[in-house]
């Protein structure tokens, strides 16, 4: 059964949500402080995190952190106060997947879980994998991406790249030369509306030439179209 960790310092909030998320088919494990959430994480090896913020012994930022410095890759659904913008960049930066502000309603952490397992597993069918059925790889200049395996490389070297990464790397492929603007590709690649949120875009972009671009200044394979977007260039190796 898929496990979900659950961490939050509000009892009231731990026992509403692990009844909706067992109500909805998985396996909870609970936690009301951030030490123990990151240790049961490594522990229990859950297949999703909801995360909050705002937690005593190690708050919800430091344990993602610390997470991602342990190569746990782990999806993580992060949980903040109304106008924690700041927290919510950071978190975003720091590799959680999504975010939900409070209050929120039960039924819509069940459908994020759901959304972001769907994209972690690869099998969300709202991502345009336009890919021929016999193409094992698609090629951008250096770059090779592997669909079945959900694998980048480099010049022959393996990117480490969150589920989300390889998700708008995929579909910015599958359609080179096209321009998007941040909220299209916020509906085609996180498959729900962030009216507002698009600065989500632009952090997974900033992460994306970070780890594929020689030179972030000048990049070569996704482009900035100012006052509209971004689009992935045609590149030839």
């Amino acid at each position: 059964m898929t496990k979900i960790l659950v961490v939050d310092d509000e009892s009231s909030i731990v026992t509403l949500l692990q009844f909706n998320i067992e109500k909805a088919g998985f396996d909870v494990v609970t936690a009301e402080d951030g030490r123990t959430g990151y240790e049961l994480a490594l522990a229990e090896k859950p297949d999703l995190i909801v995360l909050d913020l705002m937690l005593p012994e190690m708050d919800g930022i430091e344990v993602c952190k610390q997470l991602r410095q342990d190569k746990v890759e782990t999806p993580i659904l992060m949980l903040t106060a109304k106008d924690d913008e700041l927290d919510k960049i950071i978190g975003l930066e720091l590799g959680a997947d999504d975010y939900l502000t409070k209050p929120f309603s039960p039924r819509e952490v069940v459908a994020r879980i759901k959304a972001i397992l769907r994209r972690s597993a690869g099998k969300s069918a709202d991502v345009e994998l336009e890919v021929a059925p016999k193409e094992k790889a698609l090629h951008v200049g250096d770059l090779k991406i592997l669909t079945e395996s959900y694998e980048v490389y480099l010049q022959d070297e393996l990117l480490d790249l969150t589920p989300k990464e390889f998700e708008l790397l995929l579909y910015l492929a599958n359609h080179r030369g096209k321009v998007f603007s941040r909220d299209q590709l916020l509906d085609a690649v996180w498959n729900y509306d962030y009216i507002g949120e698009t600065r989500i875009v632009d952090v997974h972009v900033s992460h994306l030439r970070d780890k594929i671009e020689a030179d972030t200044k000048k990049p070569q394979y996704i482009k900035t179209i100012r006052g509209f977007g971004y689009k992935m260039e045609n590149v030839r190796s």
